[in-house]
């Protein structure tokens, strides 16, 4: 750990307005904030990507889950999911139709399943 990145960040919805600041542990030096930048907001990226891809093909916002750990459990289950999804190479159709496959025909789910050669 070379240094500690904070990056407060602003953002409107619905005409109200919110800040945060959350902090990043970095191995490089605190120096070169403009790499630092670059690095935090292609994480960002990547999160923002995973969590779409999650919204769409699982309709994720939609989940109602909230009572214990319920939620947190169903957010583990569609992310081995979407790695499952994403790993099958058989077929050519989008995740979001994988994922319908796999519900509709037992042999297609069985293959997501089992088949990790």
């Amino acid at each position: 750990m070379r240094s500690i990145v904070a990056v407060t960040a602003k953002r409107e919805c619905n005409g109200k307005e919110s800040e945060e600041t959350p902090y990043f542990i970095c191995s490089l030096d605190a120096e070169y904030p403009k790499r630092l930048g670059q690095i935090v907001r292609s994480h960002w990226e990547i999160e923002n990507k995973l969590h779409w891809v999650l919204d769409y093909a699982f309709d994720e916002d939609s989940n109602r889950a909230r009572k214990e750990n319920s939620a947190a459990n169903m957010a583990e289950v569609r992310h081995i999911a979407l790695n499952l999804i994403k790993a099958d190479k058989s077929s050519k159709i989008g995740i979001k139709n994988r994922r319908l496959k796999a519900g509709w025909d037992n042999d297609y789910m069985a293959l997501l399943l089992l088949d990790r050669a």
